[in-house]
């Protein structure tokens, strides 16, 4: 017998990504041709789901896009990975935020530019309990922070695991945290006052996050429970492109953590574990969709 699929909401941004493999970054009025480039619908909560859905889980994505062509587009290709996205901007004719992102062939290091959430604001739907209700587990990536904040509260409320991919230090984050059961941060996630990855790990365990963790790149993830801590090792690939890894890292977790009952250590270091492998294999070819296809 089939185990049910495990259901994951996402609430965050989702852009358009542009992204352009080149030999180097341009320098100041300089013109290139690049090795080729990718277009899709991209952002952390975005890339997160798409994760999930591709590991077999049932994803719905809550975000702004709206109906311009280039939004219509986005959605589309959302659809196409199996993503359900519910559209808080639907009457919106404006274009989505655009990523322009130019990754370095020889090093798989990626420079972006974009506007991401800034200037948009998305109220919270009248439905928004009963998709929270709807699923196992909850994650969100920071941006759109007065719905992640509401959505975060429902979650709680309702017994649903909240997951937050700390991407980055924004403002509200502090409130959001309360809400939030298992943090997986990048080194560049900051809180005020921190200087490092321990500091970050306490200032979480502080503001009442269970389960926390620090990822640094290709370097063992560091992470902490009310029981333990530890570290976890990253396999070593030969990395074409880094970009979208860390939105990978969150929505394998996150199908991970939708399966798990009561966290214990063991437990969340092997889904720790097994999410680095698949953001691992994402970094192995270029763009954020290639690693799903020699799955």
């Amino acid at each position: 017998m089939n185990s049910p699929r495990p259901e994951g909401l996402f609430i965050g941004l989702c852009t358009l990504d542009v992204v352009q493999l080149v030999d180097h970054v341009p320098a100041s009025n300089e013109k290139l041709t690049a090795r080729e480039q990718m277009v899709a619908a991209g952002g952390p909560a975005a890339n997160a789901a798409v994760t999930f859905a591709h590991l077999g889980g049932s994803a719905r994505l809550l975000t702004g896009i709206g109906s311009h062509p280039l939004g219509v587009a986005v959605a589309a290709d959302l659809g196409r990975l199996g993503v359900d996205v519910c559209d808080l901007a639907a009457g919106s004719v404006e274009p989505p935020a655009v990523s322009s992102i130019l990754v370095t062939a020889s090093s798989g290091d990626r420079a972006v530019a974009s506007t991401n959430a800034s200037g948009a604001r998305l109220v919270p739907p009248a439905d928004l309990h009963a998709l929270v209700a709807a699923c196992a587990v909850v994650e969100f990536d920071g941006h759109h922070m007065e719905l992640a904040t509401a959505a975060a509260r429902v979650a709680r409320a309702a017994g649903r695991r909240t997951v937050l991919d700390g991407g980055s230090w924004k403002p509200g984050t502090e409130e959001l945290l309360s809400s939030i059961d298992v943090a997986v941060c990048s080194a560049d996630f900051r809180p005020p006052g921190t200087k490092g990855p321990e500091d970050t790990l306490r200032f979480l365990r502080e503001h009442g996050v269970a389960w926390t963790a620090i990822s640094r790149g290709g370097r063992p993830i560091l992470w902490a429970g009310p029981d333990g801590s530890g570290t976890v090792d990253v396999p070593s690939v030969r990395v074409a492109d880094t970009l979208g890894a860390g939105d990978v890292l969150h929505g394998a977790l996150t199908h991970r953590l939708a399966a798990q009952g009561e966290l214990t250590p063991r437990g969340f270091a092997d889904a720790l574990r097994g999410a680095a492998a698949v953001a691992s294999r994402a970094c192995s070819s270029f763009g954020t969709r290639a690693w799903m296809q020699s799955r």
